[in-house]
């Protein structure tokens, strides 16, 4: 069994959508990030970088439990464990990989950059600043969006032919367009990716954990 400690973000539910789609059995530890409960000892004890998504696997390599946290390397790890979503050639494991350092390197930080300059910003922060910050990230959120669109001129999915672990990896950010104000038909192969990515099963469900009851529910 593999607990799965995570709340309602991007991170987070790469990781959920990865354990939906590998029909994994999990159990869910809801951190609440908006309470602090990521700077709890005991949390810390599993991540000391204080930062969700976290696993522990009781069931790790030897049969001994294993703890992993950064959602890129827990990706690689479940997909290995099962064997999914990461080709067994070298040269599409590689590709796959590519674009899994590609989405952690830009999207998941400059995205995320600016939500916060959008949406989270302190109320005392300067106009100056806030416009700085917006023009600054959401031009690179543009920016990388234009490159998802131009390498899925050439592939259905960013690593080749097949869905991966790079594509769970960003989706969940892209499905946050509109908190940036992005029309995705300006990018349409993107937006293609997008709507085929989205009507798949897991994503679905790996997308709602934890629900909102179960977090209002934990308050």
């Amino acid at each position: 069994m593999i607990d799965l400690y995570t709340y309602r973000t991007s991170n987070g539910r790469k990781v959920s959508i990865m354990l939906e789609e590998c029909d994994l059995p999990y159990n869910l530890q809801i951190v609440d990030i908006t309470a602090g409960e990521q700077d709890d000892p005991r949390f810390r004890a599993l991540n000391p970088n204080g930062r969700i998504p976290v696993i522990v696997d009781h069931d790790g390599p030897g049969g001994a439990p294993v703890t992993i946290f950064e959602s890129g390397a827990i990706l690689m790890y479940l997909a290995e464990k099962t064997g999914k979503f990461l080709p067994a050639d070298p040269e599409g494991r590689w590709k796959a990989i590519e674009w899994l350092m590609w989405q952690m390197g830009g999207v998941g930080p400059n995205f995320g950059q600016a939500f916060h300059f959008l949406h989270q910003f302190p109320k005392d922060t300067p106009d100056e600043a806030l416009a700085y910050g917006r023009e600054r990230y959401l031009g690179e959120v543009r920016r990388l969006c234009e490159v998802m669109d131009h390498r899925l001129a050439n592939s259905d999915y960013l690593a080749g032919d097949d869905y991966s672990i790079a594509d769970i990896a960003t989706f969940p950010w892209i499905a946050l367009h509109r908190w940036y104000d992005l029309d995705l038909a300006e990018t349409p192969r993107l937006q293609a990716w997008y709507e085929t990515i989205k009507a798949r099963p897991a994503v679905r469900c790996g997308m709602d954990v934890p629900t909102r009851e179960e977090v209002a529910g934990k308050i």
